[in-house]
């Protein structure tokens, strides 16, 4: 089955920067709508960022004005750029999103899928 693979995570210093990215396992026909979540441990899964197909985005208030979402549609990739980022901000980030495809059959198949997720770890 298709999923989505998340990759950039990484150890980096308070105040550094992290471009996480997130596509599909193989070739699909389109990447849809796709949302960040983080997980930190002893916490629940928090949404970060979410970005619409045609572009409308939306941001976590913990994450406004430091991270940005992104999306090339020619490569079905979506982009999550963080910058100043907090020792708050270690978690794992994971993306979900909604993705269409063709089987071996040729039918079309549209499902919501996830990664397993990049540790990102702020810390001096």
């Amino acid at each position: 089955q298709v999923r989505l693979v998340e990759s950039g995570g990484g150890l980096v210093q308070p105040g550094g920067s992290l471009t996480l990215s997130c596509a599909a396992s193989r070739s699909v026909s389109s990447l849809n709508t796709v949302d960040w979540y983080r997980q930190a441990p002893g916490k629940e899964r928090e949404l970060v960022a979410g970005i619409t197909r045609d572009g409308r985005i939306n941001y976590a208030e913990s994450v406004k004005g430091r991270f940005t979402i992104s999306r090339d549609n020619a490569k079905n990739t979506v982009f999550l750029q963080m910058s100043s980022l907090k020792p708050e901000d270690t978690a794992v980030y994971y993306c979900n999103g909604d993705l269409l495809y063709y089987n071996d059959l040729g039918n079309p198949i549209a499902l919501r899928t996830s990664g397993q997720g990049t540790q990102v770890t702020v810390s001096s």
